[in-house]
């Protein structure tokens, strides 16, 4: 596993390995409330992917699960290394605290060439407030 630092570099200046030329980064931003709906949809592209790019103490803080998708709780700074354990074809979701890590690794995947990836807007914050006011707000 590279280092957190390198692994971080790496998501923050990574320059497209996959990507067509002429195809626009437009990451999909779904709020906590239309994520069962957008699940749905994607179910048609195969078994959706709740990706949580969290810390390990944030998922043990405070964590949430979206029915019909498969929860992977993998640290922001993991994903590179372990990008080949990925499915590009695969519908992905990704939730972090706020939306701003999460927005990073899903301008990464799409940059890879991954077909279907979304932002969950506003995070587990966003989704506490939303969707499921037992989950705590840190």
């Amino acid at each position: 596993e590279l280092p957190r630092t390198a692994a971080l570099q790496i998501l923050k200046h990574c320059a497209p390995v996959r990507q067509a030329p002429e195809r626009e980064l437009m990451i999909e931003q779904v709020a906590p409330r239309d994520l069962a709906a957008w699940l749905q949809a994607a179910r048609a592209d195969g078994a959706p992917l709740l990706l949580d790019v969290r810390e390990p103490a944030e998922w043990q803080r405070a964590s949430a699960h979206a029915a019909g998708a498969e929860l992977l709780q993998l640290p922001m700074h993991s994903i590179p290394p372990r990008l080949s354990e990925f499915d590009p074809e695969r519908p992905t979701a990704v939730l972090c605290h706020h939306g701003g890590r999460s927005m990073q690794v899903a301008m990464f995947l799409q940059q890879q060439g991954f077909a279907r990836v979304a932002n969950v807007a506003g995070g587990i914050d966003a989704w506490s407030l939303q969707l499921d006011p037992s989950i705590p707000r840190y």
